[in-house]
């Protein structure tokens, strides 16, 4: 399972596999057939609510660590859609896309790490038990 981060206005790759857009809102100056996404599941993104709260000051950065939990309770929420993106990413590698300018801190990191932490637990109980 490959799931690779990208801002939605970084150039599409031959390698991106399936483009997601994980934003709430549609990117400004982004046309969609530019954009050539594959899935956009809105159900996925921050809440409004969270959106807001994270970015209304200058605090962000002392906010992300609170940001990761409310989101993953978030997305703990929504494990029907986050099947079928994992479903997806067993069959193509998947490009989540935000057009966030701080790449280091954004929600897609964390979205990733539940698609993947979902992927590991899957692979572990499908194992051999010996």
């Amino acid at each position: 399972m490959t799931i690779e981060i990208k801002r939605i206005y970084d150039d599409i790759a031959p390698t991106d596999g399936a483009r997601i857009l994980v934003d709430r809102l549609w990117p400004r100056g982004m046309s969609k057939e530019k954009a050539q996404i594959s899935l956009w599941p809105k159900e996925l993104t921050p809440s409004t609510e969270l959106r807001r709260w994270y970015h209304q000051d200058e605090a962000m950065e002392l906010r992300w660590p609170e940001f990761q939990q409310r989101y993953a309770q978030e997305l703990d929420a929504q494990q029907e859609s986050l099947h079928q993106l994992q479903a997806l990413a067993q069959h193509r590698d998947l490009t989540l896309l935000t057009a966030a300018k701080n790449m280091q801190n954004n929600h897609a990191h964390i979205l990733k790490a539940v698609l993947l932490k979902a992927h590991k637990r899957k692979q572990k109980e499908s194992a051999p038990k010996e």
